[in-house]
């Protein structure tokens, strides 16, 4: 792998050889960007090029050689000088031992996972590179610990916070780092890459529609599809059951789907053993809140323009035209709202059997408000 291989992110990566042809590499980014778009790989192979001894320049262009001593420790995850920090390593603090994996990013793992390493000298390059993963999850005792580092860090230490939701990060935080912002990738791109794993052209082309540019997203729905997850079937199950259901099926819809869910969640912590099973559950819970978005979107566009070259669900036209006889533009809107609390719900660890129920009994058509405007 190499800097060339990141998709669609020429304008980050320009931004990043730019500095370094400059000579003025700051001592702290954050690579800032929608979730599954390439952030953590271009941190990665950023690294790599800061630590590789004879790095390959090309017109102009930087790149790791792939073959020298930092290269080979890097691709086998063993380089004693870059540091990959992540919330679950609190199980590896001094006092972590039995510890549950937390929503937040800790401090104690930043303390000695960080600020306790920034200080030791690179042991074989002329760097040490720290990428700190889910930067969002930072709390603000992590994140104040972290300042005095990244206000005045070594001239050889380099800090990389890949985050996808830079409002979550104090002023003070961002204002000591160089933001690089990262795109969407093209869905044509999603498409080729999805069906270069096995999966055919339709639901290739339904990954890339429902990632809505993260091909991080879309390849990793894949695989659950090839693990035999069944999530394509579900989410159009799960549109059957949103154009059919009453009031009075509310809870038993809500079952059914975190039954659906509670598989999803199994196939993926196969397939994910480093990731803590609360981020899966809650992972396959968005999942399944993002189907129904992707659903009142394309009721949205079919009734704005009556167009469906571009819906995300073009494979299930017939379901999305029985919605849009349910919910006008506005009101799709509005249930669209009421999605994206529930994210925040799910986010906030709320009880999944109630986050279901409430987003479910907003979507659920009233027929006591139907009898009274027919009076």
């Amino acid at each position: 792998m190499s800097l060339k291989s990141i998709f669609c992110q020429d304008k980050a990566i320009d931004a990043l050889q730019r500095a370094l042809a400059a000579g003025r590499m700051p001592h702290a980014y954050i690579f800032a960007g929608p979730d599954g778009v390439g952030k953590f790989k271009t941190a990665c192979e950023w690294a790599k090029l800061l630590l590789c001894k004879s790095e390959l320049k090309q017109n102009g262009f930087a790149d790791s050689c792939g073959s020298c001593d930092s290269c080979r420790l890097f691709d086998a995850g063993s380089h004693p000088d870059f540091n990959f920090v992540y919330k679950e390593l609190l199980e590896f603090t001094r006092d972590g031992k039995y510890r549950k994996t937390p929503l937040d990013l800790p401090i104690d793992v930043v303390r000695e996972f960080v600020i306790e390493k920034v200080s030791s000298r690179p042991a074989l390059s002329q760097r040490r590179v720290f990428v700190i993963a889910e930067a969002e999850k930072l709390n603000a005792s992590s994140q104040n610990a972290l300042l005095k580092v990244l206000e005045e860090p070594p001239d050889y230490c380099l800090i990389i916070l890949v985050c996808t939701r830079t409002e979550k990060l104090l002023p003070t935080t961002k204002s000591r780092c160089r933001i690089i912002r990262f795109g969407l990738v093209d869905e044509q791109v999603i498409v080729a890459k999805v069906k270069q794993m096995g999966i055919d052209q339709n639901q290739a082309r339904y990954w890339a529609r429902l990632s809505q540019g993260s091909l991080g997203q879309a390849c990793q729905w894949a695989r659950l599809q090839l693990a035999g997850a069944e999530l394509y079937e579900t989410g159009s199950q799960l549109l059957d059951r949103l154009v059919d259901y009453r009031y009075t099926q509310v809870l038993s819809v809500a079952e059914w789907l975190r039954g659906r869910i509670s598989k999803l969640s199994g196939v993926w912590a196969e397939l994910d053993e480093g990731t803590s099973k609360k981020d899966i559950n809650r992972r396959a819970q968005k999942t399944a809140v993002y189907i129904v978005i992707s659903a009142l979107r394309d009721v949205m566009k079919l009734g704005l323009c009556a167009a469906t070259k571009d819906i995300i669900n073009f494979d299930r036209q017939g379901q999305i035209r029985k919605l849009a006889d349910r919910f006008n533009p506005e009101q799709s809107s509005e249930r669209i709202s009421d999605c994206y609390r529930t994210l925040r719900r799910i986010e906030s660890n709320v009880s999944d059997r109630l986050a279901f129920e409430q987003l479910l009994f907003k979507l659920a058509p009233c027929d006591i408000i139907n009898l009274e405007k027919q009076q």
